[in-house]
């Protein structure tokens, strides 16, 4: 008699940038842990607009750590990039099915997501050709209510994992911080833009050296209502699908009939 193979769970990464010792992690971790063989790698301490940054020259390190019952975890001393790097070739030694990262306590709406520690690790993943997601709460602080945002990654999740064929599957989620009976729904936009008018107030510190401390504004300079901004500013969570492929195709055209 011929053996019915017993199906696999789906490995299902998990990291972050605020370190794996923050609310929003564990709240991720909760919100799919029963979906899969859940593997939760992140950073040690905070990386926040860490970008895609990766280690050089610096030895990384790996430690098994206790976090939720049935959850395997580690904790890198590395950026939220390597941490990925470092689950797919020296933890799973295979690639996951899909790959969630935050919750991250803050926005990382329109331009924040090119500095995003959060997002670059959804987006090393992706590379790799496996469906990510990066997800924020737009509250900054640690005891942030995460009840309405597990709700919101877990719903994605299933979606996911029904559609991990899709290789290039990234997604930027943000959440509005309201209470979840005030979420209008979810609203796949555009990135706005958008950007941080920033500042450097100059200080003096008690040697009596001076040194700057970066200050901003965050500006909207997009009036669509089909973008991620306008969307968390109506109580709508927001989805911008992202690619790595920075080229502007539109401006490529024109500058080739440029006479070099």
């Amino acid at each position: 008699m011929t053996k019915v193979k017993k199906k696999e769970l789906p490995i299902i990464l998990i990291t972050n940038d605020d370190s794996i010792y923050a609310p929003g992690i564990k709240a991720l971790t909760e919100a799919v842990k029963d979906l899969g063989r859940v593997v939760v790698v992140a950073p040690d301490k905070p990386q926040s607009g860490m970008g895609h940054a990766i280690t050089i020259g610096q030895p990384l390190r790996l430690q098994k750590i206790s976090f939720l019952e049935g959850v395997e975890a580690y904790t890198s001393n590395g950026t939220p990039v390597d941490c990925v790097k470092l689950a797919v070739d020296k933890i799973l030694h295979r690639k996951p099915d899909i790959c969630l990262s935050g919750i991250n306590h803050g926005a990382n709406h329109s331009i924040n997501v090119i500095y995003s520690g959060t997002m670059s690790a959804a987006m090393e993943a992706a590379i790799e050709s496996i469906p990510s997601a990066g997800f924020s709460l737009l509250d900054f602080s640690m005891e942030a209510d995460f009840s309405a945002a597990k709700n919101v990654t877990r719903k994605i999740a299933i979606q996911m994992l029904a559609k991990k064929k899709e290789k290039n599957l990234l997604l930027n989620v943000n959440i509005p911080a309201v209470p979840e009976s005030l979420i209008k729904g979810i609203k796949v936009c555009r990135q706005a833009n958008a950007k941080y008018e920033e500042d450097f107030i100059a200080r003096t510190d008690p040697h009596g050296k001076m040194y700057y401390w970066l200050t901003g504004e965050f500006v909207n300079f997009d009036k669509g209502k089909d973008t991620d901004v306008w969307a968390l500013q109506n109580h709508y969570v927001s989805v911008v699908p992202v690619e790595f492929d920075f080229t502007n195709y539109a401006l490529k055209e024109k500058i080739e009939k440029w006479k070099f």
